[in-house]
Formats: structure tokens, sequence, C-alpha cells
């Protein structure tokens, strides 16, 4: 081979260096979350439809921040040093880590809120870059959480929200959120955490402020606290509405959300399509289309609430 032709193609193959390519044809792919939540489970299942299996031409390489959102970075840095083909995130802090820890490497989003308005990437229809995926629509679905809060309360005048301010997703979801409240005249007061530590005064500090109702902002540093904060609301009973749906299964009252099960599934056929060739940045990222409005009666009950009908007929699972 001549020293030109071999430089051209040594050049072409460092376009992705990894991506389409799988050592001794075992494809190595990184996940990247705070969690071994279903929706990744939901992931590794589509992944074994596409003819990806497990322990035999893929290799999964997992890497949870288990609540800690300042440790997304270096483990990011890890998985580039595994080396893996490509990674798959979940949520705002891993997907800003995985495109500070490589511009090489294929990053495919199982679900984030706005990667726009966080600067993941510049555009959905066509992201350019080394990054595509799914979006959850959780900044704009932070004002429909507050409607659904009037509709169960009508004659609610101050809410409360438990936030995360350390989630560049938050300022965002504030602004979105302060309009709608301005809109339907409701009071709206934040009360922040930083980390998993902060999470129990600022539920004392939101349950002594009395407010009508709560809602849970959109932040999965919050849900690996899933069961305290539902247990907590429940307990001073204030009604809550929150954003996903491992919040029912530990009493949450009212969850509305997307369907993060459906978009990592849609993902599973973004990693399909990169191992075959496909560059990320022609991938337009794919907004959610599927939401789950679930209602838990028993909690409704408990804490002596009585659900309007239309709402619970709105509902796409009640839970009684």
């Amino acid at each position: 081979m001549r020293r030109r032709d071999f430089i051209t193609l040594l050049g072409g193959a460092a376009v992705w260096p990894i991506a389409a390519r799988a050592q001794q044809g075992v494809h190595v792919v990184g996940i990247l979350a705070p969690q071994p939540l279903p929706p990744i489970e939901r992931f590794v299942r589509k992944l074994r439809e596409y003819g990806y299996v497990e322990g035999e031409n893929l290799r999964l390489v997992r890497r949870f921040s288990e609540g800690h959102d300042d440790r997304f970075p270096a483990l990011a840095v890890e998985l580039t040093a595994v080396p893996v083909g490509m990674i798959v995130t979940w949520g705002t802090p891993a997907a800003v880590a995985a495109k500070q820890a490589t511009s090489s490497i294929p990053v495919v989003m199982g679900a984030v809120g706005d990667p726009v308005s966080v600067g993941i990437v510049s555009n959905l229809a066509r992201p350019g870059g080394n990054i595509t995926g799914c979006v959850g629509q959780n900044v704009d679905l932070e004002g429909k959480r507050l409607e659904l809060l009037k509709d169960l309360l009508p004659q609610l005048s101050r809410v409360a929200m438990l936030a995360n301010a350390a989630n560049p997703l938050a300022h965002a979801s504030m602004q979105n959120l302060r309009t709608t409240a301005e809109q339907l005249r409701i009071n709206f007061d934040i009360f922040e955490v930083h980390s998993i530590a902060e999470i129990e005064v600022a539920l004392q500090q939101l349950n002594n402020a009395r407010p009508d109702g709560v809602l849970i902002a959109s932040d999965l540093l919050l849900l690996t606290r899933r069961s305290e904060i539902a247990e907590f609301l429940a307990k001073n009973k204030l009604p809550a509405v929150y954003p996903f749906r491992e919040y029912a299964e530990v009493g949450g009252l009212m969850i509305h959300g997307a369907n993060l099960g459906s978009l990592f599934e849609r993902a599973a056929g973004y990693v399909d399509r990169i191992l075959k060739g496909a560059k990320p940045g022609d991938l337009p990222v794919q907004l959610a289309t599927e939401f789950e409005l679930i209602i838990n009666l028993k909690t409704a009950a408990a804490i002596g609430l009585a659900v309007p009908p239309t709402l619970i007929a709105r509902a796409d699972e009640v839970i009684e």
C-alpha cells in the first residue's frame, strides 16, 4: 500500500475510532446513569431484539453515580479508558459529563431533559458531533405537572418545589414553571438542594412553609431518594406530583412524565444504527411521544384527599 493511501485510510478510521468496530466481534458499550432502574433493563432487552446479546457479542460496562452527580465526570472518563465503543447516558448531568469526556466516542442519550438549553447539542434535527439520543421534554412538562396539581386541588394558591440546583437543567425548568405559575396565579417557592445530604433539611423547610401542594423536579439525584421523599410528603399530608414512574412504586400520589422505558428502547435502535456505521451527528435527537399519568388512590386516601373523577378518568394507570 502506498504511504498516501495508508494515511488516507488511517484518517478515515480515526473519525469514529471505536464506534462501528468491535474488537474480536464483541461490541463494548458503556452505560452512565444514576441507578440500574427498569428503563435500562428495557434498553438491554431491546438490544437483544436487535441481535446484541450480553456475554456473547455485547459487553456492557455499567457506571452508576448512586445519587452523587459529582461522580459523573470521573465515571465518564473511566468509560473512555476501558475503552468503550459507545456511551449511553441517562439524565442531563451524565450527558454533560460524557460530552466533556470525549468528542470522538459516540454518545446516545437514553433520556435527557433539554439538551439544547444546556449546550449538549446545538440542534435537534442535526445534532452534529458525536452525540444524539432521546429527549423526555421535562422542561415543558414541569408546567403541565403544575396544571395537574391545580386540577387535583382547585383551590391551589401556593406551591413548593423540591429541586436540585446543581442540575444544569434546573434553570430552564424553573423559568418554564414560573411562567405557568403566573398564568395560574399561583405563588411558587423553590427549595433547593445541591446533594443528597441536603434533601432531609430541604424537606423539613418545605413542610414548615405549609404549601397547598408540592412538585418534585425532574431530577435523577432526587429519584435516588424517592422512598424518603414520597414517605415524608405522605406522612405530612402534602399532595405532590412527581416526574417519574418509579415514584409510584414507593407511594407517590400522582406521576406525570415521559415513558422513559419507551425512550430507552428507541435509544437502543440508535445504538444499533451507529454500530452499523451511522454517524451520531446525522441522527436527529428524538422527542418523547408517549407520556404517562399515574394516580395512587391508596396514597390519596391515606392523606385524606378525594381525587376528582375527571382526573381519574384521564389516568393511564390507577393504583388502588
